[in-house]
C-alpha cells in the first residue's frame, strides 16, 4: 500500500491511497480554520502541564522526603515518617492519575475540535486547570481535597464527550 499526500489549498489536504494489484483511491478534504490553532495550543499545553508541571511536584517530593528511584511509592522500608508516606504518595498518585488519564483527554479533545475547535479548546483549558488544582489538593497529603477540581474537569469532559455526540450525528445523517 503506497499512501501519498498533496496539498491543493492552504491548510487542506489530500491523501490518495492506491493499493497494490486492485487500483482503489480514497480521497480525503480536510479544512482548518485559524480557531483550530487554539486546539493545538491546548495540546502543546497539555504537554507542559503532564510531562514537565506536575512531574516537577513529583521530583521535589522524592527530594523532601528521600524517596530514591526506582520505589514508586514510598513505604515503610523506604520511608520511616507516616505523613511523610502519606503525604508523598498523595503527591505521586496526583501525576499517576493525570498520565492515566491524558491519553482519554487528548482524544476527546482532537475529535471535538475537528468540529468545534474553541468550544474543545475552552474545555481542555479548563480541564488542564483543574488537572493543576486536582495535584495541588492531593499534594496537601489529604485524599479528599483532590475534588476541589471537580467542577473544571468534569463539566470541561462531559461538554467535550457531548460535543463528539454531536459532531457524530452531523456526520452520520449524512448517510
Amino acid at each position: 500500500r503506497v499512501i501519498s499526500t498533496r496539498t491543493n489549498t492552504v491548510g487542506s489536504l489530500i491523501t490518495q491511497n492506491y493499493h497494490a494489484g486492485s487500483h482503489w483511491t480514497a480521497a480525503m478534504d480536510v479544512s482548518l480554520r485559524a480557531e483550530h490553532g487554539y486546539v493545538a495550543g491546548v495540546v502543546a499545553v497539555s504537554f507542559l502541564v503532564h510531562h514537565m508541571g506536575l512531574p516537577i511536584s513529583v521530583m521535589n517530593a522524592r527530594k523532601k522526603y528521600g524517596i530514591k528511584y526506582p520505589d514508586l511509592y514510598a513505604s515503610e522500608s523506604n520511608c520511616k515518617d507516616a505523613n511523610a508516606r502519606k503525604t508523598f504518595n498523595c503527591i505521586q498518585r496526583g501525576h499517576q492519575n493525570a498520565l492515566e488519564r491524558e491519553g482519554a483527554f487528548l482524544s476527546l479533545l482532537m475529535t471535538a475540535g475537528l468540529r468545534f475547535p474553541v468550544t474543545a479548546a475552552v474545555c481542555g483549558a479548563s480541564y488542564l486547570v483543574g488537572r493543576i488544582v486536582y495535584q495541588q489538593g492531593y499534594a496537601t497529603g489529604n485524599p479528599d481535597k483532590r475534588n476541589i477540581s471537580a467542577p473544571l474537569m468534569y463539566p470541561a469532559l462531559l461538554t467535550l464527550v457531548g460535543s463528539i455526540f454531536r459532531f457524530s450525528y452531523e456526520l452520520l445523517s449524512k448517510v
